[in-house]
This record gives C-alpha cells, sequence and structure tokens, in this order.
C-alpha cells in the first residue's frame, strides 16, 4: 500500500490518534486493576472510529474513486467485458 497513499487523510489520523490514546487508558487502568478506567479506555477507542468515519463523510477522507484499489478493479472489469 506504499503507493496508494492509504491512510493519509486528516480523518485517518485524527481517528488513529483518539484510539491510540484509549488504547493508552484502556492499557493503564488494566494494570492498575480498575475495570472503569479500562471500559472507558475501549469507550475512547470506540470514539475514535466514530470521530474517523464522520470525517471521512465530511469530505476530509480519501473519496473512493481515486483509491487505486478501486481503479484497477475498475480496469478488469473493463477488460472482462471486452474480452
Amino acid at each position: 500500500m506504499a503507493g496508494s497513499s492509504h491512510g493519509h487523510t486528516p480523518a485517518a489520523w485524527t481517528g488513529v490518534i483518539i484510539s491510540f490514546i484509549g488504547f493508552c487508558i484502556a492499557g493503564m487502568f488494566m494494570v492498575a486493576a480498575q475495570p472503569w478506567g479500562f471500559w472507558a479506555g475501549l469507550a475512547v477507542v470506540l470514539l475514535g472510529g466514530v470521530v474517523g468515519y464522520i470525517m471521512k463523510m465530511m469530505g476530509l477522507g480519501q473519496p473512493k474513486q481515486n483509491h487505486p484499489v478501486h481503479q484497477v478493479a475498475g480496469e478488469r472489469a473493463e477488460a472482462g467485458a471486452k474480452g
């Protein structure tokens, strides 16, 4: 995926950063044996996914038509229809 700029969008970075912070919170409270903090950290992880998805819907993610994987699949469909 090196040439596809996969994940290089504000939506992806924001979602991953929020989820990473939640992962760190959950890990810290798991070691401290505090279940409420662990579940709060997991809630932050899920919040990161929701925020990233909302930002993608707002246009801050990578559009599907510009993604190389979708372009290759479209070319295959056209080639299959011709041949």
